[in-house]
């Protein structure tokens, strides 16, 4: 009995106690300024004299919810270091999105390439009736009520594109 005394007394077992715990306590999440979001993650391959040449493609939607996004495309020999070089690109190339009343403030239709973007204001509580691709976009950028259509290609990295573009090219109408 004093032995199970003197086990809970330390904090843990014989050998040392609860460390890990106590390390943990000391750890304060950063805030980040950006939500991150990874829309495509490609592997590559070439071929070499030597063998194959493996590598990562990644496609990576950064915004802050109030506004801004911007898209980046990394590429390296691992996941990691091409998500890291996407997320960078991308906070250095970010575009401003004009929201009214949680929704863009008039309808847009876009070509870019293959991909066809056709993006609608949606009243409040409609929420975001889009696809896959579009959606990281939008929801990225902070936009709570919109509808939109892909029509062209399913490719996702045209259609972020497109729906960037579309975004970049809104036009505000002040009355």
């Amino acid at each position: 009995m004093n032995q199970n005394y003197n086990q809970n007394q330390r904090g843990g077992n014989q050998r040392g106690g609860n460390q890990r715990g106590q390390r943990q306590q000391n750890y304060v999440p950063a805030i980040k300024e950006f939500e991150e979001k990874v829309v495509q993650v490609n592997r590559v391959s070439k071929k070499t004299k030597g063998g194959n040449k493996m590598g990562f493609s990644v496609l990576v939607v950064v915004g802050d919810k109030k506004g801004r996004v911007g898209v980046g495309l990394g590429k390296a020999n691992d996941v990691a270091s091409s998500i890291r070089k996407a997320v960078n690109y991308a906070k250095k190339h970010l575009i401003t999105v004009p929201i009214t009343a949680g929704t863009i403030p008039s309808d847009i239709y876009i070509k870019r390439g293959a991909a066809k973007i056709l993006l609608k204001p949606a009243p409040e509580g409609s929420g975001v009736i889009a696809g896959g691709a579009v959606r990281v976009v939008v929801e990225a950028a902070g936009i709570r009520n919109i509808s939109s259509k892909v029509l062209g290609t399913k490719n996702k990295a045209s259609n972020v594109y497109a729906t960037l573009e579309a975004l970049n090219n809104i036009i505000v109408q002040n009355g």
